[in-house]
């Protein structure tokens, strides 16, 4: 009667008898071998994973080195050859020089037009290559990253404009190569 009532502390709950040592050791190794197997398995799995990702490290290291030796190429080929554009520009200029010296009796008309029109094969080779002249009018405000004064003069003009330009400036990429130089007026 007592296999009847699952409560009953001589029997288990309903399962039969006690499994023997030996089928319990036995059960107890599967288990184990089992859990190894699984361990093994996610070891050599990590193993996998492990060399795919050194492998994408070293690749990844492989690439920025030559990206990086890519770029330094780029910014000494552009060190070297930065001014080539603009030096090709001013042949022409320099040509204009040579053939207007080349002329051995030129009166003054010719040479003052000669040198006019090198003057503008000059502005125009200029302003391709983007350096642009500071030439400020008269009255207009002394601007002190653009021009550089000289001396301040009384004037009948508002104080601390320009008077007058001694020498232009010149600025290349809103950098100035050389400020205008320039009379300001002073304060009355």
């Amino acid at each position: 009667m007592s296999d009847q009532y699952p409560n009953d502390p001589g029997q288990p709950m309903g399962f039969g008898a006690d499994p023997s040592p030996e089928e319990r050791e036995a059960a107890q190794a599967a288990n184990q071998a089992d859990i190894l197997a699984q361990v093994l398995a996610e070891v050599a799995g990590l193993k996998t994973k492990n060399t795919e990702l050194s492998e994408q490290y070293l690749r990844a290291q492989a690439d920025m080195q030559n990206t990086r030796r890519r770029a330094e190429d780029e910014i000494s080929k552009a060190r070297k050859f930065a001014v080539e554009a603009f030096a090709e520009s001013l042949l022409p200029v320099a040509d204009s020089l040579e053939a207007g010296l080349a002329i051995k009796d030129a009166g003054p008309e010719i040479i003052r037009e000669g040198a006019a029109a090198t003057l503008r094969q000059l502005k125009s080779a200029l302003e391709r290559n983007k350096v642009i002249q500071i030439d400020p009018s008269p009255g207009t405000k002394f601007d002190p990253h653009q021009h550089q004064a000289i001396s301040m003069v009384p004037a009948e003009q508002e104080a601390n404009t320009v008077v007058s330009v001694l020498q232009k400036g010149y600025s290349i990429a809103d950098r100035i190569l050389r400020p205008a130089l320039v009379t300001v007026a002073a304060p009355k």
